[in-house]
């Protein structure tokens, strides 16, 4: 049995200033990790999906996510958003 290598991919959406959200970083395994670690250490909400994460991994960083990626990056940005607001009601 082989174990999954873990991996992550950050983005970055700035609407006053980009058309789309961009990839700021990615990683695998100890480096994944650690993009997981600082997300929880600034209080950024993390969502695992490992299908998005294998497709957004594929991209450079700062490149702005293709059109084909719009809907599922925006559930992700909505769950964001969803988690900011019950933090703020904290």
């Amino acid at each position: 049995m082989t174990e999954k290598r873990q991996k992550a991919v950050a983005l970055r959406y700035d609407l006053e200033r980009e058309q789309a959200p961009k990839v700021t970083a990615t990683g695998k395994s100890l480096v994944a990790a650690d993009i997981i670690q600082k997300a929880k250490e600034n209080n950024v909400p993390v969502q695992e999906d490992e299908s998005l994460v294998e497709l957004l991994a594929q991209l450079n960083i700062n490149e702005t996510i293709p059109e084909e990626l719009y809907q599922a990056v925006a559930e992700v940005f909505a769950f964001v958003y969803q988690i900011d607001q019950q933090w703020k009601l904290k």
